[in-house]
């Protein structure tokens, strides 16, 4: 399949643009909150409106595709064949239901399986971070310059807080290791770090609209995306991930114990 990565890559900027015009509008309205799979599993109406909105879109002017999305409005895919969008209309819904900033919403864009567009919107401080390896990366209109490839020992790390608080994998090995650890609660707003230099490694267990933008993104910027055991991602399951520096991530696997 022939694709255009600018042509998709100016769709999926221009479609984040509504869209967080759309999310900033709603933050201020009465939202409807509900709980999936536990109690800070959040969803609200506006994860559910948005989410259609986006696939709308998307089918609107890319019918062919398919489309994974986390409220359950795309498609059954069961393979990677072909134009893939992944939809996270809300990533950070709790923060957004509790503190109204640090959420984004993110699309990433695959073809025939390999990572093509990447589009995150930090919705409040309305910046976009796009992009692909065949036409580079951007913050809105600026390119991004390549992280440093910094070693653990000088760089912060996110890890999920469930997963730092249980020590999961030993990962407090790491964390001590590093310049510092944080937590902010949104894997888009995370990777926007990522990319930007202002962290070194992200760790946490996520789904693949979670990772789909992100992947796409740090990939081309020269970062490793591999799962716990280093081994190739599946973009069609859910997984715990490692994000980094090449030196981070080597160092991250050496340290933590999968058994």
């Amino acid at each position: 399949m022939n694709v255009d990565s600018k042509e998709i890559d100016e769709f999926l900027v221009s479609l984040l643009r509504k869209v967080g015009k759309n999310l900033r509008e709603d933050s201020i309205k009465k939202m409807s909150v509900a709980t999936k799979k536990n109690r800070n599993d959040l969803v609200t109406n506006f994860d559910k409106k948005t989410e259609k909105f986006i696939n709308n879109e998307i089918k609107q002017f890319y019918p062919e595709a398919t489309i994974v999305s986390e409220e359950g409005y795309g498609d059954l895919v069961k393979d990677m064949s072909g134009l893939v969008f992944f939809v996270d209309p809300i990533d950070g819904t709790m923060n957004f239901v509790k503190r109204g900033d640090n959420f984004a919403s993110m699309i990433g864009v695959y073809i025939d399986g390999q990572p093509l567009i990447g589009a995150i919107i930090d919705v409040m401080d309305n910046e976009i971070y796009h992009g692909g390896k065949e036409i580079g990366l951007y913050i809105d209109n600026e390119k991004i310059n390549t992280p440093k490839n910094l070693p653990l020992v000088e760089g912060l790390v996110d890890v999920s807080a469930p997963m730092a608080l249980s020590n999961r994998f030993s990962v407090q090995d790491v964390i001590k290791k590093s310049s510092g650890f944080r937590v902010y609660g949104s894997a888009g707003i995370i990777f926007g770090h990522l990319l930007t230099g202002k962290e070194v490694m992200y760790m946490s267990y996520l789904a693949p609209w979670d990772l789909a933008a992100g992947r796409v993104m740090c990939e081309a910027a020269g970062l490793s995306v591999v799962s716990i055991d280093g081994a190739p991602i599946n973009m069609l399951e859910s997984q715990v991930v490692i994000v980094g520096t090449q030196k981070v991530v080597s160092e991250a696997l050496k340290t933590l114990k999968t058994r």
